[in-house]
């Protein structure tokens, strides 16, 4: 069994425990694109909204059958991207760092949010996407069946709510240390 170890990181007097630490330069670069993954994941998020928001109340039926297409199309797996690269750069900064992956409140806390997400998009939200392209084709052909699409505007809700409280944790880091 591999016993953890201290590590002093570049003459910064930042001690990191774990199996590999981060040099200063690697750390920014994954910051960096940690950053970028997550923006990518709240921008689009917002387009997922306005997609729902501009297929539930669009000024006409064409309108409103291509936004249900479009958010069929691009909704799940740009987004399943973003979040996995998120998820990844996470783990790597996690286990690279001072902050470790399960040693702070904050980080493990944002940790669960990502799997949760990243789980409620392939559970909840890519099965759905086909019966989505349906009524949007439907709405496009003037043959409209009214299902029941007010659920839609809950994946937004909920996924940028997480994501802010993310982005909230990354900055403040409240609650210190688990304990163990």
């Amino acid at each position: 069994m591999e016993t953890a170890t201290a590590i002093s990181v570049g003459g910064s007097g930042r001690q990191v425990t774990g199996a590999f630490a981060l040099s200063r330069r690697w750390r920014r670069a994954f910051l960096i694109l940690h950053i970028i993954a997550g923006g990518a994941w709240i921008g689009i998020d917002v387009m997922v909204a306005v997609l729902v928001w501009t297929g539930r109340f669009g000024p006409d039926a064409d309108v409103r059958g291509l936004a249900y297409r479009a958010l069929a199309a691009f909704a799940v797996w740009p987004m399943l991207t973003s979040g996995l690269f998120c998820l990844v750069t996470g783990v790597v900064l996690g286990l690279g760092t001072k902050w470790g992956l399960l040693r702070n409140w904050w980080v493990a806390v944002k940790l669960v949010l990502n799997l949760v997400l990243c789980t409620l998009i392939i559970v909840a939200l890519e099965p759905g996407m086909a019966a989505v392209a349906g009524y949007g084709r439907d709405l496009a052909a003037g043959t409209e069946a009214p299902p029941e699409v007010s659920s839609l505007f809950f994946p937004p809700a909920v996924s940028l709510t997480a994501l802010t409280v993310a982005t909230v944790l990354s900055v403040v880091k409240p609650w210190g240390r688990i304990r163990r």
